[in-house]
């Protein structure tokens, strides 16, 4: 299961972190369960690419109440403009802002293969 317990701040902060949060005001994630659910399935899953178990893992964090952006930017080594863009992303798409976006430009296109001169090995 996942901790959130190091992204969030303690009550007993020093003034050294109550200066870090004078910032704009963190605006969490809201999460239905089931959301909560495949978030983290995604994070436990062994088999999902890393940028997209690190995005479910942000998700989780920026749910729960008095998360640091900063300390979990600097844990899950992202800039916190990214963190503020996925929280945007996540309420707009909902698990489908885990995925990447789709790039610009033309698409890859692979060309046929050329005749072959030994058709039985394959070789040419």
């Amino acid at each position: 299961m996942l901790d959130c317990a190091f992204y969030t701040r303690s009550h007993g902060s020093s003034k050294r972190e109550v200066r870090a949060m004078r910032r704009r005001q963190p605006r969490g994630v809201h999460l239905s369960e089931a959301d909560r659910q495949a978030l983290r399935a995604i994070v436990r899953d062994d088999r999902v690419e890393q940028r997209r178990a690190r995005r479910a893992r942000v998700s989780l964090a920026m749910a729960e109440a008095g998360t640091v952006v900063e300390t979990l930017a600097a844990h899950v080594e992202m800039d916190r403009s990214s963190i503020w863009h996925l929280c945007r992303r996540f309420e707009q798409r909902g698990l489908a802002a885990l995925d990447d976006a789709p790039r610009s430009g033309r698409p890859r296109r692979l060309s046929p293969l050329g005749p072959r001169t030994h058709r039985a090995t394959g070789l040419l």
